[in-house]
């Protein structure tokens, strides 16, 4: 016996695993064959779920709801707000629509009587758009403010007939921590392109041992639209992709601030023109870009003694169109004054940027992209940006330190750059989970370099591809991977640093280097 039709209908392959796994299990075994949708939301059995086939309600304008004691939430994920030292954002799914959903908070387990409603997002997937058309997606967010910095809070999520206060309910809880008031050693982490996979499940678990303050998806992050072209006329759009990535990364998310970038595969175009309705459904990010309606996935925030600028880079795209120009100008404009009010503020000694095309990569299937090279290098180098992190290309590569496009200074495996004088180093790290691309050249990573004088490439241009042969490729690793960056503050004058190293589905580091600034 298989999963009931009407149920299957709105359930991933993985929630339709579990119904069956819990269906028939001996020691979660339902009376009488009842289904509860609590049992299987998000493909974890809630113990003590009442075991009451879920009926649906019918509700004034025609919207069909179900007993919320039969719904658990799924999918949960966090975001800083515009502040990280005061303010977080948690969102989740659930796979019905709920009565007056909700988060609990508090600073013990014990102690969650502070309760905040949250907004419902619904997000529907017009019929005959994919296998999931004519689909409705229920996103929930709670955005947090006036917490204190440096601080753990628990926090749980719910909605009526759902509690997460009540003991029964006690292992749905997760935690998370605002970021510190003064600046002190923390560890952050990236990559770009993971979407659902093995392989994007094993980076996630090791990103969850390297206990990062937050991570950063530099794009791609989902693939639920597998052409990446930005336009209604694709085909193989399915929705439901979204329901199995929010639950295969809830292990990290749900503890883990996880603040993304859009890449091409995210601009979904049947939701709004330019392709992000989809994602303002299921994101709440920081609203301090230039224009959060049309670039919701520009913005920035501050983590200690580091910016961090998220970046939209399909407005500049020459290879894929789709949204190129779409903000007129503004993020180049608003980038500039980010980057000199960052350079002008004492407390900041790093300025991370990241987004989803390559600056700088020699990858045989996109490379590089001409449009990023015209835009935002010139801005990278005036503001002395310290290090810059890509997807888009899935492979991990590094390069020497860059000005002007060409080699400033070689950076070897252990190297130090400085910023200040040398140029800036770039990074691809969009081996996180989706199938493997390839080089022109050999790999070189640690324990296995390979020196050559120059890589065959190109660069996208307006107007198609311009080959290039270049000198600045200095690590090619070519298997799923995940950058580690440790932040360590200095007093005045002393080095402040980035110690970067590259760390492969296996644990093995592949690549370290480190960025150094003089605090001031």
């Amino acid at each position: 016996m298989g999963v009931p039709e009407a149920l299957a209908g709105r359930m991933s392959m993985a929630e339709q695993h579990e119904y069956l796994r819990a269906r028939f299990s001996r020691r979660t075994m339902i009376r009488g064959g009842a289904v509860t949708l609590g049992a299987v939301a998000g493909g974890a059995f809630v113990p003590g779920a009442t075991a009451r086939a879920a009926t649906p309600n019918r509700r004034p304008g025609g919207t069909d709801t179900v007993d919320g004691a039969l719904v658990a939430p799924f999918g949960r994920h966090l975001a800083y707000g515009n502040d990280p030292r005061t303010e977080m954002t948690v969102s989740w799914q659930v796979p019905v629509a709920v009565n007056k959903p909700f988060i609990r908070i508090g600073t013990h387990p014990w102690d969650l009587s502070h309760k905040i409603d949250a907004e419902p997002r619904p997000l529907h997937t017009p019929a005959g758009v994919g296998a999931s058309g004519d689909h409705t997606q229920y996103y929930l967010h709670a955005r947090l403010t006036r917490l204190k910095p440096g601080r753990t809070y628990y926090y749980g999520v719910g909605h009526a007939g759902f509690d997460p206060a009540e003991p029964h309910l006690a292992g749905t809880l997760g935690t998370f921590t605002t970021a510190p008031a003064r600046s002190e050693p923390f560890t952050f982490t990236a990559f770009g392109d993971q979407g659902v996979s093995y392989h994007g499940l094993a980076n996630d678990a090791l990103i969850l041992a390297q206990n990062p303050a937050f991570h950063l998806h530099a794009g791609d992050i989902a693939y639920g639209d597998p052409a990446g072209q930005g336009k209604t006329s694709d085909t193989g759009f399915d929705s439901r992709v979204w329901d199995q990535f929010l639950h295969q990364t809830e292990s990290v998310a749900k503890q883990v601030p996880w603040m993304v970038a859009y890449g091409n595969h995210d601009m979904e175009a049947w939701y709004s023109p330019n392709g992000y309705g989809g994602e303002r459904a299921r994101w709440e990010l920081p609203d301090n870009g230039p224009d959060a309606d049309h670039l919701p996935g520009v913005y920035s925030f501050v983590h200690g003694n580091t910016a961090v600028i998220s970046l939209d880079a399909n407005d500049i795209s020459f290879e894929i169109p789709a949204n190129l120009g779409i903000s007129g100008g503004t993020q180049t404009r608003w980038l500039a004054r980010q980057l000199k009010k960052y350079r002008a503020d004492r407390d900041i000694d790093f300025v991370v940027v990241f987004f989803h095309h390559c600056a700088y990569c020699t990858s045989t299937a996109h490379a590089s992209e001409g449009g990023v090279r015209d835009e935002w290098v010139p801005l990278f180098e005036k503001y002395t940006v310290d290090l810059v992190i890509n997807g888009h290309n899935h492979v991990y590569e590094r390069t020497d330190v860059i000005k002007g496009g060409e080699v400033a200074k070689e950076l070897p495996i252990g190297g130090t750059a400085h910023p200040e004088t040398d140029g800036v180093v770039y990074v691809t790290a969009g081996a996180a989970g989706k199938s493997l691309y390839a080089f022109s050249a050999e790999q070189s990573y640690e324990g296995h370099e390979k020196d050559v004088e120059s890589v065959s490439s190109f660069v996208c241009v307006d107007g198609g591809r311009q080959s290039e042969d270049v000198a600045w490729s200095r690590v090619r690793y070519l298997d799923y991977s995940f950058l580690r960056v440790d932040v360590t503050p200095a007093s005045r004058g002393r080095l402040a640093t980035l110690k970067v190293r590259g760390i492969a589905e296996t644990g093995e580091t592949v690549d370290h280097f480190t960025v150094a600034r003089r605090a001031r």
